[in-house]
């Protein structure tokens, strides 16, 4: 999630203001034929783009509104339509909370610039209430079920400004493990060397993510990948207020365990600064069940919205590992296992034993 400290917000955005002091060509011939431009105002924030509201008229005369996303350089490129995927991708899903997708693309009078357009919702400075904001959560991860049955997105989304890679796969475990370790590597780069840091992510990387997410396929279980928003916290959702409908936006989405927003979609509901909190994750829980193991539902939730003192709770938790898990768990298996192992070194001795000195001296 990006920062809500003051100090970015103070930051000049890298995009000139002029860019949505107008509705450049190419964008107008990415709207439908016969729209006609009426005005355009700055609307909404962005850490990272500038954004505006465009009132138009389309071919039969009646009013249309767009809003309109603009980003500057390569990255803004590859933002725009990563961004444009992500919403046709949730809108198929589920078009009653994602306004409708129009077009991404550059400029003709700028340089390097670039565009995404949807159509423009006004929307509540509120957020929706659990009720039924989390049924419709649930929906889309019951209706977004992978259609091949993998997990994963083929290609790269964008956590504010971040970019992110969770890779297409057969198992949940590999996927996340590769996509986080993106990530930490990305915040290492970033910030600077950390050896606290290092360590503690090598742990989470070698030892808890085994831990916790291997147990989900086992023992008869299996995990559906299903499509998540990626990003859903309160700053990415609203109400709007024609309708009074729940609206999400500014999504990361992937194929994933559905317990999973950015990475997880009830994850950022732990957070206690954030304004959906447990409730949230409890009106959700009445619409779709949370996975086996259950008692660990809790710490998959936080090892879904890491930070650093998270971490260090589940190395507490979970720091032995997965086959020191197992073992402890299943010790008749390790004993039969163990038994083997020392059946066959006593083979292999008496092999050696028996073997005749001018074999072994060549």
């Amino acid at each position: 999630m990006p920062s809500t400290s003051a100090a970015i917000w103070d930051k000049e955005i890298p995009v000139p203001v002029r860019t949505i002091s107008y509705v450049d060509d190419g964008i107008v011939k990415r709207l439908p034929e016969g729209t006609r431009i009426m005005s355009i105002s700055p609307s909404g924030s962005s850490y990272w783009a500038r954004t505006a509201k465009i009132e138009a008229l389309d071919a039969r005369g009646r009013p249309v509104n767009y809003f309109v996303k603009v980003h500057q350089g390569e990255k803004g490129k590859l933002m725009v339509s990563s961004e444009f995927e992500a919403m046709i991708l949730l809108f198929r899903v589920i078009p009653e909370m994602v306004a409708r997708p129009v077009a991404c693309g550059s400029y003709e009078s700028e340089d390097d610039t670039h565009f995404f357009v949807c159509e423009f919702c006004e929307l509540s400075d509120d957020i929706p209430d659990p009720h039924p904001f989390a049924s419709l959560v649930a929906e889309l991860h019951k209706r977004g079920v992978s259609p091949n049955g993998m997990f994963g997105m083929p290609y790269v989304t964008f956590g504010g400004n971040a970019p992110q890679l969770f890779p297409v796969t057969e198992s949940w475990e590999e996927c996340f493990t590769t996509g986080i370790r993106g990530v930490f590597a990305a915040e290492l780069k970033s910030q600077g060397a950390d050896e606290d840091i290092e360590m503690l992510t090598s742990t989470i990387l070698e030892k808890v993510i085994p831990r916790l997410l291997r147990p989900l396929a086992e023992d008869g279980r299996t995990i559906t990948p299903r499509l998540v928003h990626g990003d859903l916290w309160d700053g990415n959702a609203s109400v709007d207020v024609k309708t009074g409908k729940p609206m999400i936006f500014d999504a990361t989405p992937l194929y994933a365990h559905s317990e999973l927003s950015r990475i997880d979609d009830l994850a950022p509901w732990k957070i206690q600064r954030h304004r959906m909190t447990q409730k949230y994750i409890d009106e959700y829980i009445e619409h779709f069940p949370i996975s086996e193991p259950k008692e660990e539902f809790e710490d998959r939730l936080w090892l879904y919205c890491l930070s650093k003192e998270n971490m260090r709770r589940l190395i507490d938790l979970y720091g032995e590992g997965y086959d020191i898990y197992r073992a402890r768990k299943n010790p008749e298996g390790n004993i039969l296992r163990n038994k083997q192992a020392s059946t066959a070194n006593n083979a292999t001795l008496a092999a050696a034993v028996d073997e005749p000195v001018s074999a072994s001296l060549g």
